[in-house]
C-alpha cells in the first residue's frame, strides 16, 4: 500500500478477511525510498517552506539571470563590436552598416538587461527580448545550420519566454 494513504474500511458485503488484489509496483519505484507526504527522498531533505519560497522566487532569480545574459553579450557587443560581425546575415564583415548594426543591438540588449536586473516591466523587456532571440537563433540556424551557439541561444529563448510569462515577480521598481 502506497505511503500517506489510509486504508478504506471494506464495502458493505464483502467478508472481513477477504484478501485485496495485488498492485504490481515498479521496481524503479519500489527502490526509491519517499520522505513524508510521498516525495522523493532528496526533496524530503528541503522543509516544505524551503521549497515554497524556492517557487515564489523562481521567477525574480529567472529575471536576474536573463538580465545578466544580456548585459554580457550586449557590453560585448558594444565594447568590440568588430568580433560581432560575423553574425550579421546578409551583409559583409567589412561594412560600417554592420558594425552599425551589431553596436545597436548591443544597445538593445543592454536596455533590456537594465530593464530587467532593475524590474522595469520585466514582462514587456522579456517579450521584447524573446522576439529578439527568434531573430538571433532563425539567422544562426540559417547561416551555421543548428549548432552549439544557436541551441545555446535556444535555451535563453525559453528563460525569456518562462520571465515574460510570469506574473510573479519580485524586487521591482514600481509605484
Amino acid at each position: 500500500m502506497p505511503r500517506g494513504r489510509r486504508r478504506r474500511a471494506p464495502a458493505a458485503g464483502t467478508a472481513m478477511g477477504a484478501a485485496e488484489p495485488a498492485v504490481a509496483v515498479p521496481a524503479a519505484r519500489a527502490r526509491r525510498p519517499a520522505g513524508p507526504g510521498g516525495r522523493p527522498a532528496l526533496l524530503h531533505l528541503l522543509p516544505s517552506a524551503v521549497l515554497a519560497g524556492l517557487e515564489d522566487w523562481a521567477p525574480t532569480f529567472a529575471r536576474l539571470a536573463l538580465g545578466a545574459v544580456f548585459l554580457w553579450f550586449g557590453s560585448g557587443e558594444l565594447w568590440q563590436p568588430r568580433l560581432w560581425t560575423g553574425y550579421v546575415p546578409l551583409l559583409p564583415q567589412s561594412s560600417g552598416l554592420t558594425a552599425l548594426l551589431v553596436l545597436a543591438h548591443g544597445a538593445l540588449l543592454l536596455l533590456l538587461a537594465t530593464a530587467l536586473l532593475f524590474g522595469i516591466a520585466p514582462r514587456v523587456a522579456a517579450g521584447i527580448g524573446a522576439v529578439l532571440l527568434v531573430e538571433i537563433v532563425m539567422a544562426l540556424t540559417i547561416q551555421a545550420g543548428l549548432n552549439d551557439i544557436a541551441v545555446r541561444d535556444l535555451g535563453v529563448l525559453g528563460l525569456a519566454l518562462a520571465v515574460a510569462g510570469s506574473a510573479r515577480h519580485r524586487l521591482l521598481l514600481t509605484r
